[in-house]
């Protein structure tokens, strides 16, 4: 739960060397809206400019300090709700764009087999024209001024999908939230790599996570291990289900998802669908007659 809901627009210290301007794009996809942080004095780096709202590009540079600059720009993912307003913010300081790579990028096979298949994605909605200056690999360190950020590639909710170390903090975009589970969406959104990588950032001892939507998560470990456990209670769920005669994702929809408004069936469907791909990577689910949404699932 959040504790005091910012205002949008407005600029927050959090801690030394550390601000947040929250965009105004409230919605039950992003909470209260997308957290832009600034890291850094003097030489500045942005994460996650946000959604194309003028206004917000606005804020951001009306948050920096005189004689402060925009060294750089960082995007988590690009969903709409993150990447779009780092084009204009680049074109107005001239800060390079800083990624994993475009929207296609770090994709598994099995996704980019069921996305050339039709299959398209879900929720957010996906900015198919990011383009970062520059892409970045799992592990490098990114310094200016008096600021350093690690590139962690964290796919799960996206297949572009970075995290940032900066110290014992990282920013965990929408790989890692404190008000709501991550929504994993194929073909953009992967079960199989979300389970990974949230065991790496559990590993990292961190102090803090600094989250693209809500709150920071001041129990690193304690979050991130109770993601693992609610996707392995939902994965039983679902196994427990499976048996000789087949079931179709609706059927188990309905089954599991028994107290959900219909609104929301859609994105519950696609979350059924993402722990059945994980389940036939693993050989303990089977996919009649292939691996697609209308399929029939049985138990391997």
């Amino acid at each position: 739960m959040d504790t005091d809901i910012p205002r949008p627009g407005m600029v927050e210290r959090i801690e030394p060397g550390l601000r947040r301007v929250l965009a105004p794009n409230p919605s039950p996809m992003t909470h209260h809206g997308t957290n832009t942080y600034l890291v850094g004095d003097g030489s500045v780096a942005v994460i996650d400019p946000g959604p194309a709202i003028p206004a917000h590009l606005t804020a951001i540079l009306e948050a920096l300090a005189p004689g402060e600059r925009i060294s750089h720009i960082f995007v988590t993912h690009s969903h709409l709700d993150h990447s779009p307003l780092a084009a204009p913010l680049a074109q107005a300081t001239g800060a390079a764009i800083h990624a994993f790579g475009d929207s296609g990028a770090g994709r598994s096979q099995i996704m980019q087999d069921l996305a050339r298949a039709g299959l398209s994605g879900g929720g957010e909605g996906v900015d198919q024209g990011f383009a970062p200056h520059e892409s970045l690999v799992d592990g490098l360190v990114i310094e200016a001024g008096d600021w350093a950020l690690q590139a962690l590639w964290t796919p799960g909710h996206f297949g572009n999908h970075l995290s940032f170390a900066w110290g014992d903090a990282v920013f965990t975009g929408d790989h890692i939230m404190g008000w709501a589970s991550t929504m994993v969406s194929p073909p953009d959104g992967d079960l199989t790599a979300f389970m990974s990588s949230t065991e790496a950032l559990a590993a990292r001892a961190a102090r803090v996570f600094y989250t693209g939507h809500g709150d920071p998560v001041t129990d690193p470990a304690g979050r991130a291990q109770w993601l693992l456990d609610h996707r392995r209670a939902r994965e039983a769920q679902i196994r427990d289900r499976l048996d000789d005669r087949g079931s179709t994702i609706d059927d188990l929809t309905h089954d599991i998802y028994t107290e959900v408004p219909a609104a929301l069936l859609p994105a519950a469907r696609r979350n059924v669908f993402a722990h059945l791909i994980d389940l036939v990577q693993r050989n303990l689910a089977a996919a009649d007659p292939h691996l697609a949404p209308d399929a029939r699932f049985f138990r391997a």
